[in-house]
């Protein structure tokens, strides 16, 4: 616990925010680029980066640095340490078997959904989704499970708070109407999403609950468009999900 400021490492944090800049729609930045994304001078910024970079965390073309495969270290470790992915990744892979989809389960992070698990029957997006992989959480199917499940005011803060910036045409951009969507989530008890986050991509997801009934997580399946409708996603999938949600009710702490 924090009591004093001598408890605090600036120069880790000003790291740990360059590292957080790399994301899978931006995977090359500048010096200039990370200082903007942060907030840092470039000064702090060329430090950082170059100190990853000799580290073998980063690589550098004399502009651009991109991150090696060794900053998974950083995070495998703690994502293996969570006993969810081992529990939920055989009911995984069991479920896309059944329903020839890929499917997923993610947790919150303040705006954002954070990969734990998946089951990839194929690629259905233009970028690649593994544990770790991150998406906006106001727009995707699981994302608006895992804020259905907050308090209103806290959901509400946390949409205030995102990049509402539309991915796709389809996108919702207006905060009344994402949070309108959102409540509709948490009548029906699961989320259809027709081509928010990418164009050609409808997914359904329903949340993962424990043994003590707290939602934990969520769960979906993701496929193209051309496959299904959107209203035939809840008669042809959610009763597989459900099985699932049910199944694991069981077994997660």
């Amino acid at each position: 616990m924090l009591n004093k400021p001598t408890d605090f490492i600036a120069s880790l944090a000003k790291g740990l925010q360059v590292i957080e800049c790399f994301r899978a729609e931006t995977p090359r930045l500048s010096i200039a680029q990370v200082a903007e994304r942060t907030g840092l001078d470039r000064a702090t910024a060329r430090r950082c980066l170059l100190t990853l970079h000799r580290l073998g965390y980063a690589d550098y073309d004399g502009k651009f640095f991109q991150l090696t495969p060794r900053i998974l270290r950083l995070g495998m470790g703690a994502l293996a340490a969570l006993p969810l992915p081992q529990l939920v990744q055989p009911w995984l892979d069991q479920l896309s078997e059944q329903i020839g989809q890929s499917s997923s389960v993610s947790i919150l992070d303040e705006t954002e959904i954070v990969y734990l698990a998946r089951a990839a029957q194929r690629k259905v997006m233009s970028i690649g989704l593994m544990p770790g992989s991150r998406l906006p959480a106001h727009c995707t199917s699981m994302g608006r499970v895992l804020l259905a499940a907050l308090p209103e005011p806290e959901m509400r803060a946390l949409l205030e708070r995102s990049d509402l910036t539309p991915r796709t045409p389809r996108a919702l951009t207006d905060p009344a109407e994402i949070a309108a969507r959102i409540a509709q989530v948490r009548s029906q008890g699961f989320a259809i999403i027709d081509q928010e986050v990418e164009m050609g991509l409808r997914s359904i997801a329903v949340p993962l609950y424990n043994a003590h009934g707290l939602v934990v997580a969520a769960l979906n399946t993701g496929l193209p468009a051309t496959q299904a409708e959107p209203e035939a996603l809840a008669q042809d999938y959610l009763p597989a999900l459900l099985k699932v949600q049910a199944g694991l009710r069981r077994v997660l702490p």
